[in-house]
Order: structure tokens, then C-alpha cells, then sequence
């Protein structure tokens, strides 16, 4: 018999805010202004797991650019 793993389309504002170790006044505030994208769901707003990514991976970069 196998397993069948589900695996999570898009997140809560809070399981994002969790995932990245901020608050969540500051990931909705990230959220509200784009710099984390997302989409509205009824009165909710869910993020995609690779706009997370995007998200770390576009502060990694300014990082690297502002120490070069």
C-alpha cells in the first residue's frame, strides 16, 4: 500500500511569516506593498511557495550587490 503526500499549493500570511522568522504586522505589510506577492482568496491572502523564494532570493542578491 503507498502514501499519498498532499503537498501545499500556497501558504497563510502567518505560515509565511513563521517560515521567515518576521512578524506578522511586517510579512502583511511586505504582502500589502508587493515586495511579497500574493493572491486574494475570499477574504484571505495566499502566497505560492516560489513567490516566497522569490522574495528571499531577491533580498540575497541586493545583498550581494550593496557588498561588491
Amino acid at each position: 500500500m503507498s502514501v499519498t503526500v498532499i503537498e501545499r499549493k500556497w501558504h497563510t500570511t502567518a505560515e509565511v511569516a513563521e517560515m521567515l522568522g518576521y512578524g506578522l504586522s511586517k510579512t502583511k505589510m511586505l504582502v500589502l506593498t508587493g515586495k511579497i506577492r500574493s493572491i486574494k482568496d475570499g477574504r484571505n491572502r495566499r502566497i505560492l511557495p516560489r513567490w516566497v523564494d522569490e522574495y528571499v532570493e531577491r533580498l540575497a542578491t541586493e545583498v550581494e550587490e550593496l557588498s561588491a
